[in-house]
């Protein structure tokens, strides 16, 4: 395992670096730019996002062919990391959830009729996309095993009808992936379908308000009472509905911590920035032992963070699944990004505390890394029935098919 950056990929690198500090955090600094919902309007990142094209640093996760970069994951993660230096940079470039994860599924598994359907308006921008799984209560939550939205064959269609919750993006998604029951088997009970905005049998029936920042279109409640899909808009075939959200979720996991470690280094950027000219009782806080201490304690879960990720990065390159490696990077950088904020909040005082820095921001936003694309708990358990199973051998190196 080399880590080491190609010459291309670093040159890659630097030029996201710049971009995002020429382009990205003077719009993200300014106030009167953030709406409603504590992010900035997609009209407004319009002309933005035009700017990352022309420079070349659009979509980076989806094949040349249909408008993207072609990087390879470890790329991503050099890229995603740099962009995220700003809350908005991944949406500038298109690497931001939920369209991320669904470029890179489309782009696997979508015939190629699909594909041009699909998938190209998500690469071009001109339409947002949404994930639909998750259920309230009975339903699937982690645990897609559980979900009970059926899709009930009729003539040559298929008629939705359940309910989910919890669906980011939904509120201004016009391209959606839905997962529903089509048979009780326990491996191919489910099947995913596609469907667009615009068709009549369901709804949005809420957007749930939340701790926030939100994302752009929320999270929402969704109903479907007759929904009708054709057959040319089932993902892969009936009952590989499990198969398409392993194939999905596993690298939108580590897409998230690609992100998230951006987001940590913001924070010590700005914790750095704060003590290295406040003073107090005589001495800068940044001489004073237990700011070195938290400081390096964090910069310290960053590193590790960052190797988890591009370990499982590179075992996904390799054909590997990753599934434990994904896991552990998953908990360990969720908890990063939230410590990250947390400390930079209390090395700025008062200040960090307010709206006068993005720390407050991040800091709400942290809180739901723990929960998204699966519970820390979860992915717990995960690693501790590959240590039964796997014993001594659990600490391996190597990537295998």
């Amino acid at each position: 395992m080399d880590f080491t950056l190609s010459p291309e990929i670093e040159a890659l690198r630097l030029r996201v670096r710049a971009f995002v500090e020429q382009h990205v955090l003077p719009l993200e600094s300014d106030p009167e730019n953030f709406a409603e919902h504590e992010n900035i309007p997609l009209e407004r990142l319009k002309p933005l996002q035009a700017k990352a094209k022309a420079a070349g640093l659009w979509a980076p996760q989806t094949p040349i062919q249909y408008g993207g970069m072609g990087l390879p994951m470890v790329a991503w993660a050099m890229m995603y990391e740099e962009a995220n230096r700003s809350l908005f940079g991944p949406l500038a470039m298109n690497c931001c959830a939920p369209d991320d994860g669904n470029m890179n599924l489309l782009s696997k598994v979508g015939t190629p009729a699909q594909k041009d359907k699909w998938l190209r308006p998500i690469v071009d921008g001109t339409v947002r996309s949404a994930f639909v799984m998750t259920e309230p209560a009975p339903g699937g939550g982690s645990d897609p095993s559980m979900i009970r939205t059926r899709a009930e064959r009729k003539g040559d269609r298929w008629s939705i009808t359940g309910r989910k919750w919890f669906i980011t993006g939904a509120g201004v998604a016009s391209h959606f992936i839905l997962l529903a029951r089509t048979s009780d088997d326990a491996r191919r009970g489910l099947t995913a379908f596609l469907y667009h905005r615009d068709q009549p049998g369901w709804r949005i029936v809420r957007r749930i308000p939340i701790m926030g920042p939100e994302e752009h279109g929320g999270h929402c409640e969704l109903e479907f009472d007759g929904l009708e899909i054709s057959d040319d808009n089932v993902l892969m075939q009936v009952g590989d509905g499990l198969k398409a959200t392993q194939i999905r979720l596993g690298p939108a996991r580590l897409t998230h911590c690609m992100r998230w470690l951006g987001l940590a280094k913001r924070c010590m950027e700005i914790a750095q920035a704060y003590v290295a000219e406040r003073e107090g009782f005589g001495i800068r806080l940044a001489d004073r032992e237990s700011v070195q201490i938290k400081l390096g304690t964090v910069a310290h879960q960053i590193q590790i963070g960052r190797l988890l990720t591009m370990h499982a990065a590179w075992m996904l390159d390799q054909g590997d699944r990753a599934r434990k490696e994904v896991s552990m990077a998953k908990v360990h950088v969720a908890d990063t990004l939230h410590n990250a904020a947390d400390v930079a909040i209390q090395l700025n005082g008062a200040r960090g505390y307010s709206k006068d820095t993005v720390l407050e921001w991040i800091y709400r936003y942290a809180r739901q890394a723990r929960l998204v694309d699966g519970a820390s708990e979860v992915h717990q358990m995960v690693l501790a029935r590959f240590m039964r199973d796997e014993g001594r051998d659990f600490w391996h190196w190597g990537a295998g098919a």
